[in-house]
């Protein structure tokens, strides 16, 4: 999958326009209906299919001659995929040579998807390798051709019919052709009537079907000096690989299932058949027939709601998409229900075209309370997820070659890390490109004194994890700030605040150094003073600014700029999908024969050498299976996200504002310095919609899936209509009050209680004032406005109340965007004027 990277903010109202449109009809096309995630550090649905497979189970009478007899390797899901992560482990290997320019390495795996079923092998299905997506890296040993090192009559016989003999002093010429899903095939060998075979200039490691920038193939992954190694490996659909078609709709005894690939471990020794180091393709027979292949079922990816179901905005909030996504199949098939289309976009602006309550206007989704800014908020707030912001990582170990390194250090070299604490200090540089590296090469650094290269070279970083990374050695510029999204959020605004929240990050901000005497950017501090520009950062804000006006200018190339340098990720969901493949958007070199020249892409890393860092949500790191960081909470503990500290989180949450129907985790609150099991950064997710709304039946329609999110929807699993990893059922006072502002919605303005006067104190008066808000400026003069507490965030987890149960880049779908069904409804009408020029898109 390739991601371009966002250079600008903004973009014009024609091209938004036409984003959302094409991202409307895609997502109908290619959305799954379902929405099945685990993480590297917290999977709990997904292991129910993980696989183990062995050399000596796969190759009973070979397997003493493959490279690694003794290789088991395991597949953490290997059902209901979608276009998403998975982790591949494996022990019985041998210690890992790493690659070099024309050696492929030495005692390693390669890791591909491959779509057909081998005809030759008919009572034991295996893969055919001219199905595989392999050789797109371009790597030493990693194509799918090459000249042979032996003569042509020693070439074994399954490899004859893709060879070439020798002529004179050209060698014997393999290639392995690529076969599509739709049986195109792509070959650089041309076979003749008479049999004689001759090389075309076809290339079949870069086609139509896959190149570089959108292979999701491993061409290396190395063991440490156990023999034991560990990846996560992008799992690809036909939506991102239409070569290889996986979880295309196909039907099954009548069933429609998702068309099933094939995940291939491949083991490379020391030497390829004629030759002394790697360097041929993995797919000749003689490194092929050691592979370990597991079956992959997916999710069919077509939309499944029924042909001319009504369409129901839903606007604001991308941290609830995948939830949304699960839930959409179910909802949109009971009796009347609507196909509710999520279109991503700020929340503050998707909730105040709620609160206007005109037309059709969307319900907004998001995590706070319309601004005072904005008017009388006449909204009705309804809990519909608890999940959180996350700091995804993907760092492999790199030992530094300076000085003395444990000798238990290299031998876990190129493995990646699994465990990173951040202080909300450490994250305010990060957020401020306050390291060295963030600044474009060539420029002058003088204005950042001392401070460090990147965040693992920081001491303030080395104080509080793992002694072992003091041994590391990383230069990357995607190791000197997070990944962040472009446009503005709820998210931006909670990160910051939790950073704001903790005394040590302020006084940095402020412009006091660290003990170690690192200092903010200038242009990114919060005191006028030391501000470069001369006017203080505001923060908390919703959006994360590259306030740093710093350019490079090379020679014969165009300027480079800090967004240029250190671009902008989609949304969070993209974040994750870049740590995952090792992409940190680093800047790539001057191409003077593009049109117009232009800087390339770098893209992603091999496995082994991944170095990244990201600002995104529980969610999108649960689909992609990457790690993601500890943080220090409020009480000064480092905590995990996960189920348990998302709810230890939501019970200290205090009210956030709308007459306590908004809730927040509040880093400066005494609730949150007593809690020190929650996830600071835990982030609750709110259905809001006006009962003024003048069209009754919308309101019922927002009403019922208020009443599905709230209630079946919390239900824990991988199935279609249930609450995939990534978020923590709701707390059973929050589903009641979910109930309340549901019907609240349903029965309109004319239902709305009267203001009290004075705090209600049962939990069902609490639930009813907070779900039919009543602010302090629709109350009259003469009448004090109540002062409600907050829903408490007590109970168990929230059972089912209502519903039946009725049987997901690049990915480039809208997978995790929207639900199925058309974004176009989003595009009209009252939306789209005032809302669409701050649209964000997001190319998954």
């Amino acid at each position: 999958m390739n991601v371009l990277p966002r250079t600008r903010r903004r973009t014009w109202f024609a091209s938004g326009l036409t984003g959302v449109l094409t991202a409307g009809m895609v997502f109908a096309l290619v959305a799954g209906p379902s929405v099945v995630v685990a993480t590297a550090a917290h999977a709990d649905e997904a292991t129910s299919s993980a696989v183990t497979v062995t050399a000596k189970d796969q190759d009973p009478t070979g397997y003493q001659a493959a490279p690694f007899p003794d290789l088991a390797v395991t597949v953490s899901q290997t059902q209901g995929l979608i276009a998403q992560g998975i982790t591949v482990s494996w022990t019985g290997g041998l210690r890992s040579t790493e690659p070099t320019a024309g050696n492929g390495g030495a005692n390693f795996l390669q890791v591909f998807q491959c779509w057909g079923d081998d005809p030759s092998s008919p009572l034991t299905p295996r893969p055919d390798r001219t199905t595989c997506q392999y050789g797109g890296a371009l790597t030493a040993g990693g194509m799918r051709d090459s000249t042979r090192q032996i003569p042509y009559s020693e070439i074994p016989l399954q490899d004859q019919p893709y060879s070439v003999p020798g002529r004179g002093i050209f060698p014997p010429y393999t290639s392995i052709p690529f076969v599509a899903r739709d049986k195109t095939v792509v070959s650089s060998i041309d076979t003749a009537a008479d049999g004689t075979k001759k090389v075309n200039a076809t290339s079949v490691n870069t086609n139509q079907f896959f190149t570089k920038y959108t292979t999701n193939e491993v061409p290396w992954a190395g063991s440490s000096a156990d023999g034991a190694g560990s990846i996560s490996f992008e799992v690809q659909t036909a939506a991102q690989s239409p070569g290889l078609g996986c979880g295309n709709a196909v039907t099954d005894a009548g069933t429609t299932v998702g068309a099933s690939c094939w995940l291939v471990v491949l083991p490379r020794g020391t030497a390829d058949n004629g030759s002394t180091a790697i360097t041929d393709s993995g797919l000749f027979w003689d490194s092929w027939r050691h592979a370990l292949a597991v079956r992959l079922g997916f999710q069919p990816i077509d939309a499944r709601c029924p042909e001319g179901a009504a369409e129901r905005q839903l606007a604001g909030s991308e941290l609830v998409a995948l939830a949304v996504t699960s839930w959409q199949p179910v909802v949109c098939n009971q009796k009347g229900g609507s196909v509710y289309a999520l279109l991503t976009l700020p929340e503050s602006d998707a909730l105040a075209t709620a609160n206007r309550a005109d037309g059709a206007a969307p319900m907004a989704l998001t995590s706070r309370p319309l601004s005072s800014d904005a008017g009388p908020d006449r909204l009705s707030y309804a809990p519909v997820a608890l999940t959180a912001l996350t700091i995804a990582f993907g760092i492999d170990r790199a030992p530094s070659p300076f000085g003395h390194i444990d000798d238990e250090y290299l031998a876990r070299a190129r493995q990646p890390f699994t465990s990173l604490k951040l202080t909300p200090r450490l994250v305010a540089k990060l957020l401020t490109d306050s390291y060295k590296r963030a600044i474009p090469t060539g420029a002058d650094l003088a204005y950042l004194g001392t401070n460090p290269e990147v965040i693992t070279s920081d001491p303030d970083f080395l104080a509080v994890n793992d002694p072992e990374w003091a041994s590391q050695l990383y230069q990357t510029p995607a190791l000197a700030d997070l990944i962040s999204p472009q446009g503005r959020s709820d998210a931006a605004w909670a990160l910051w605040s939790y950073v704001l929240a903790d005394p040590e990050a302020r006084a940095f901000l402020d412009g006091e150094p660290d003990p170690w005497g690192m200092r903010v950017n200038p242009w990114y501090s919060t005191s006028a003073a030391i501000n470069a520009g001369g006017t203080a950062l505001t923060l908390p804000r919703e959006d994360f600014p590259r306030a740093d006006p710093v350019e490079v200018r090379p020679e014969g190339q165009a300027p480079i700029n800090l967004v240029a340098w250190r671009p902008y990720a989609n949304d969070l969901d993209s974040v994750s999908g870049l740590v995952l493949r090792g992409d940190g958007l680093t800047l790539g070199q001057w191409d003077p024969t593009k049109q117009p020249p232009a800087y390339s892409k770098t893209g992603r890393t091999t496995a082994g050498y991944h170095a990244v860092i990201g600002v995104s949500d529980f969610a999108a790191s649960s689909r992609y299976q990457v790690m993601t960081a500890s943080l220090r909470n409020p009480a000064g503990a480092f905590v995990a996200v996960s189920e348990k500290s998302l709810t230890a989180a939501a019970s200290a949450m205090t009210g956030a504002g709308a007459g306590g129907a908004v809730l927040a985790f509040d880093s400066s609150s005494a609730e949150a310095r007593r809690a020190a099991d929650a996830y600071p950064l835990a982030l609750p997710v709110y259905a809001a919609a006006s009962p003024r709304l003048p069209d009754s039946t919308l309101r019922k329609a927002y009403a019922d899936f208020i009443r599905y999110a709230a209630g079946l929807g919390q239900r824990r699993g991988s199935d279609v209509g249930q609450l995939p990893d990534g978020y923590a059922p709701l707390p059973q006072a929050w589903v009641d009050q979910a109930q309340v502002a549901a019907q609240a919605i349903e029965d309109g303005a004319t239902a709305l209680p009267a203001p009290v006067a004075t705090p209600p104190t049962s939990p069902a008066a609490v639930a009813v004032r907070a779900a039919t808000t009543v602010s302090a400026a629709d109350v009259p003069a003469s009448q004090p406005a109540a002062s409600a507490p907050a829903p408490s965030a007590t109970g168990a987890a929230s059972a089912a109340l209502a519903g039946a149960k009725t049987p997901d880049d690049p990915a480039s779908s809208a997978l995790a965007a929207a639900v199925p069904g058309s974004l176009l409804a989003g595009t009209g009408g009252a939306l789209a004027v005032p809302l669409i020029s701050r649209l964000r898109r997001r190319v998954l």
